[in-house]
């Protein structure tokens, strides 16, 4: 006797017309960012932008909105992949309801709108508020290096940007020299109405390489030329200064170094090497992992962004921070004294400490009283949460949603990109407590 089996036919139409929903549990996270977005996102700035009425009606900016905050919580950023996603996943069609825009679309919706889209950060921290996980009673600062889209062989110095800018010139010019002795020669031969004068395909590539380098080497020497007004003004604010003997050079350092794929990223270590990138900083509540303040920058130390994410905490949330830890790389004496006027409880790392209580390094008398607060708590000193509290959050945003490297370039587009990361993060959380 033969098993029966269940009948199976997938060109069975069903008896009852199905809607994309029906295919996606009622639980699932898709159902509460369509929702998030439709109904409690603030969305006037995007929307306000389409008051043409002539042409093809676009896609609805409510759901373009959702599917890129849905696409970033799938791990999934690149606009091909959101494109192909929308034609093949049912959870995605959940978003969209079963319309599929182009990559190009998406691309240009996410450039277009980028700044309204940052601003999304604060909306979603306000909800993360009100559903009170965010208690400010702890807060752990650290930056995290990202690459950008660019290639670090593409950095090159300011002494060879000139050498390779003369050497590049004169092989462009050459070339001309050449096409116009062959366009001569054809002239002569086959008839001046006969074309002739295109130059070579190979110019074009030297050519634009050498418009880069040009970039390249005039930004570079605008921003020394900013840097020794600067200092020329800020000596002249406090005593006279000897210019035959100490001039203050208006052209870069020969070493100074700029990449030519994108000028803002800059070369970061990182524990596992250097990355041409940038420095993406977090401020993460230790009750909820919830991201309460975030910046980027090419700064390739942590020091001036402690200060500038306290306020940014305090003016996100209208609340008053009440404690704060963060590694060395954010100490100085300057930091400390900020902290004690804003009665804000750091505790911020001062040096390395060696297991039998010896300290490294100098410091001033408020890095000696950290020190002190360091040895009082002992094991269960409240700077143990850092560890706890960010490092996991760049863990989950760098491998386990798989963001390693910014897709677009310019220091302004990596901004609104990590805004999106920890918006994205935080709409997880609240999700998860929703729940």
């Amino acid at each position: 006797m033969s098993k029966t089996f269940r009948e199976w036919d997938v060109e069975q139409p069903t008896m009852f017309p199905a809607t994309v929903l029906d295919f996606v549990p009622s639980g699932h996270i898709a159902h509460f960012v369509r929702n998030l977005v439709v109904e409690q996102l603030n969305l006037a700035n995007i929307v306000n932008q389409y008051s043409e009425q002539r042409g093809y009606p676009p896609y609805h900016p409510v759901m373009m909105t959702a599917l890129i905050l849905y696409a970033y919580c799938q791990g999934i950023y690149a606009s091909r992949r959101i494109a192909k996603a929308c034609e093949q996943r049912v959870d995605f069609m959940a978003i969209t309801g079963r319309q599929e825009p182009d990559f190009r679309t998406i691309s240009d919706f996410r450039k277009r709108h980028l700044s309204a889209l940052e601003g999304l950060f604060g909306q979603v921290l306000k909800l993360c508020q009100k559903a009170g996980m965010v208690k400010l009673a702890h807060v752990a600062l650290d930056g995290t290096r990202i690459a950008g889209n660019a290639a670090k062989d593409q950095t090159l110095k300011y002494s060879r940007l000139k050498r390779n800018e003369q050497e590049l010139a004169e092989e462009v010019a050459g070339w001309f020299r050449e096409a116009e002795r062959q366009d001569a020669e054809e002239d002569a031969e086959y008839g001046s109405d006969r074309r002739g004068d295109e130059l070579p395909d190979w110019v074009s590539d030297k050519q634009k390489r050498l418009e880069k380098i040009r970039q390249a080497k005039a930004e570079l020497e605008a921003e020394a030329k900013a840097e020794a007004e600067r200092k020329k003004a800020e000596d002249e604010a406090k005593r006279p200064r000897n210019r035959a003997r100490d001039p203050i050079p208006e052209t870069p350092a020969e070493d100074a170094k700029r990449n030519l794929s994108d000028g803002d990223s800059r070369l970061l270590k990182t524990s596992q090497g250097y990355v041409q990138g940038y420095n993406a900083q977090a401020a993460v509540d230790a009750d909820s992992q919830v991201i309460v303040a975030q910046t980027l920058s090419n700064e390739r130390n942590d020091l001036k962004h402690l200060i500038p994410l306290v306020d940014q905490i305090e003016a996100n949330t209208q609340d008053g921070l009440k404690e704060l830890s963060a590694d060395s790389g954010y100490y100085s004496e300057q930091n400390l004294d900020q902290l004690q006027q804003r009665t804000v409880r750091g505790y911020i790392a001062t040096g390395r400490r060696d297991k039998d209580g010896t300290w490294h390094g100098d410091v001033g008398p408020l890095g000696k009283q950290m020190r002190g607060r360091f040895e009082q708590g002992g094991r269960s000193t409240r700077y143990r949460l850092r560890k706890q509290t960010v490092e996991p959050v760049f863990g989950i945003i760098k491998s386990a949603r798989g963001f390693r490297q910014f897709l677009m370039r310019g220091l302004n587009k990596a901004k609104g990109e990590w805004s999106l990361l920890c918006t994205v993060h935080n709409i997880l959380k609240l999700a998860n407590q929703t729940a």
